[in-house]
């Protein structure tokens, strides 16, 4: 008997992939938590039935959101992460050497258990003596610490359940306090094609809390539609503005100093929904 795993990307869009095998299955006290291995994407963490990462793409997404920012701040020494509790992003926040602290505020410490034992490639971070790891609301976080972090990012599921408030008005105001006087926020904001309305939402909310905010894209094969937006919301620095030529080689599959850049080149259909 085949297993198959399908996702309901929309109430009229599925993707389905072959299952060799579950690895894990749990319910926390947020959400369903499954691991599985597939033949398609390798291992697959899934939460509430919908893929958060996988082993064959993982490293697009969490490239993206996490050096475009660092490498628009001239120097980033503290950092907070919401979310992401699969590691990925985690990982990729260590390769810059001038940071001295990580924060990472999960909610959901079973995610961190199970990216632990089924993703050693992507939770690897983890033991980076300079990552503190705070199973926590990251809204109540940014609430809590005014002034206190140079760059924010957001690794948020998709916005139901517990991750509806990381798409709020009243969040991107916190995080805005918990940053710096020249900090920024990076976070991820869904798919251009399928999540329409609520980029746009979030793009007007942003601009008017940040004196610069850019939209740019990845390419996300899993994720609906295959195209995907993040966000970055800065109280001084533009991304367009680096001098990429003295960005460091960081060993990445995906980002590059060369393309830096360029992600922020939107198609018309997309500048449409920022009002470039």
């Amino acid at each position: 008997m085949e297993l198959w795993f399908t996702e309901d990307q929309t109430r009229d869009v599925r993707i389905s992939c072959r299952v060799k095998k579950v690895l894990f299955s749990g319910r926390s006290q947020f959400q369903e938590v499954a691991v599985y291995d597939t033949d398609e994407y390798g291992r697959l963490l899934a939460l509430d039935n919908i893929i958060q990462t996988n082993i064959w793409d993982e490293f697009i997404y969490h490239e993206s959101l996490t050096h475009v920012g660092l490498n628009t701040h001239p120097n980033p020494k503290k950092v907070l992460l919401i979310g992401g509790g699969d590691g990925g992003s985690v990982r990729e926040i260590v390769k810059h050497k001038e940071i001295e602290k990580i924060v990472h505020v999960e909610i959901d410490q079973m995610v961190i258990d199970v990216a632990k034992e089924f993703f050693p490639e992507l939770s690897s971070g983890f033991s980076d003596p300079r990552v503190e790891i705070i199973v926590d609301d990251g809204i109540k976080h940014v609430q809590e610490n005014k002034n206190t972090y140079d760059v924010i990012m957001v690794d948020s599921p998709d916005p139901i359940g517990p991750a509806v408030g990381l798409y709020g008005d009243e969040f991107y105001r916190n995080v805005a306090g918990a940053l710096k006087e020249d900090g920024l926020l990076v976070a991820q904001t869904e798919s251009p094609f399928f999540n329409r309305d609520l980029i746009s939402r979030v793009n007007a909310t942003m601009k008017n809390i940040f004196p610069v905010v850019r939209m740019f894209l990845g390419i996300v094969p899993t994720y609906p539609g295959g195209a995907w937006t993040f966000t970055v919301g800065s109280k001084k620095y533009d991304p367009l503005e680096v001098e990429t030529d003295k960005l460091p080689d960081l060993n990445t599959k995906w980002y590059s100093p060369q393309m830096h850049r360029s992600v922020f080149t939107l198609p018309p259909i997309f500048r449409e929904l920022v009002k470039e």
